[in-house]
């Protein structure tokens, strides 16, 4: 298990790091632990944006009023970091981003020809964990959640929430999880912790019912487990080590439209209520990539590996072709580094494992003879000799099919 530890993963590859003098709980991102971030984020975007999602951007911190009309100062008032202005105005760091994204739709009024809206924002949010509660990137207090929020009519909620599901089933896909879901619902017992009434409670819950049933996959019960203001759909993931994750949600919202006062003007020319669905991919990306970190031991897919090929010349007088093969993996935007330092091939190689980079390539005598590079693989050992035009083909396929 302690190979697996995040924690330790992410010293050994030089993702990420913490600092005493910046605080517990909030990560710094190296160069490799970034372009990492910023991979899985341009993948989430660009499944959303296939299906009608437009970006957004919100400022991190806003007045108390905001969530005092959302409910969220309520409930969650004691886990927020407060700000006080020298004028005496009261703010707090946004611990999530729906109350903003609210007041996005809310700045002019909508047909119901431009429904749904569809808002899309990887961003942070803050909140006040304990320290005790802490643990390396699986609980901090900075958090990046790839929020999306679709405002939409009744009868829309259904296919807006199956784009989701598509997006969550194509993106876990690319990592080897199969997915169950849990419906996490009110607790019928303690009807006190959640906004709203009976009826639009029972509504949205059958609607996630019903598309959890459609998509014939293998559920579970949560009562209890609903947000405040709506009930979810939880995507559970099991990962290599047989521990499962709640990774991805799908919230259906009923109850902000009615407390921001959200509609639409319908076909008659009349205000409909409208709905909010709430979706998060990967839930934030710190969490997941402490489940990934663990589930995959460090050893990224090809696509994601912040070092995707080493070039390694056996000696001195092979520097020249490595050089060759080097510049053209560059010119083809595949991350690569030349390993031309003055050690023997095992220390090179094995620094090549010790990284978990996807490949390596081996050039020397035989190699430039025959024009050609041999190829290892970190999962799938020597790979025999092959020509540049191959290697090419190989690389660039096995990276946009996101093997």
């Amino acid at each position: 298990m302690e190979q697996h530890d995040h924690r330790k993963l992410g010293r050994q590859l030089d993702l990420f790091t913490f600092s005493e003098l910046v605080g517990a709980g909030l990560p710094l991102w190296t160069p490799r632990g970034t372009l990492v971030r910023h991979l899985l984020d341009e993948y989430v975007w660009a499944l959303r944006r296939e299906r009608g999602y437009e970006r957004v951007q919100i400022p991190h911190i806003t007045k108390k009023d905001l969530y005092e009309t959302s409910g969220h100062w309520e409930k969650f008032k004691d886990d927020l970091f407060h700000i006080v202005t020298r004028e005496g105005d009261e703010f707090a760091l946004k611990p999530m981003n729906c109350p903003h994204h609210i007041q996005i739709f809310d700045r002019k009024p909508h047909s119901y020809r431009e429904m749904p809206q569809r808002y899309a924002e990887t961003t942070m949010a803050y909140r006040d964990e304990q320290s005790g509660e802490l643990n390396g990137l699986s609980r901090v207090r900075a958090i990046t959640i790839d929020d999306a929020h679709t405002f939409c009519r009744d009868t829309q909620v259904k296919e807006e929430a199956q784009k989701i599901w598509d997006i969550i089933q194509e993106f876990y896909r690319a990592f080897g999880f199969s997915l169950k879901v849990r419906l996490s619902f009110r607790d019928p017992e303690h009807p006190e912790k959640y906004l709203g009434d009976t009826g639009r409670w029972e509504h949205s819950e059958k609607i996630l019912r019903e598309i959890a049933k459609e998509n014939k996959v293998e559920t579970i019960d949560g009562p209890g487990e609903a947000a405040f203001y709506g009930p979810k759909l939880d995507f559970m993931a099991k990962d290599s080590l047989d521990r499962e994750w709640q990774v991805a949600t799908i919230q259906i919202d009923m109850n902000m439209p009615e407390r921001f006062d959200l509609t639409c003007i319908n076909e008659k020319g009349q205000k409909e209520r409208i709905v909010m669905v709430h979706a998060a991919i990967m839930g934030s990306i710190e969490r997941f990539l402490s489940v990934i970190l663990e589930h995959l031991g460090g050893a990224f897919p090809l696509w994601l590996s912040p070092m995707q090929v080493k070039v390694i010349p056996v000696r001195a007088n092979h520097n020249e072709v490595a050089r060759q093969v080097f510049e053209i993996l560059q010119e083809n935007n595949i991350r690569a580094e030349l390993d031309d330092k003055d050690e023997n091939l095992g220390s090179k190689v094995r620094n090549a494992k010790e990284n978990k980079i996807p490949y390596w390539i081996v050039i020397g005598d035989k190699e430039v003879e025959a024009e050609k590079v041999t190829l290892e693989s970190r999962d799938s050992g020597n790979l025999g000799q092959i020509s540049k035009s191959e290697l090419l083909q190989k690389l660039l396929e096995e990276i946009k099919n996101k093997k």
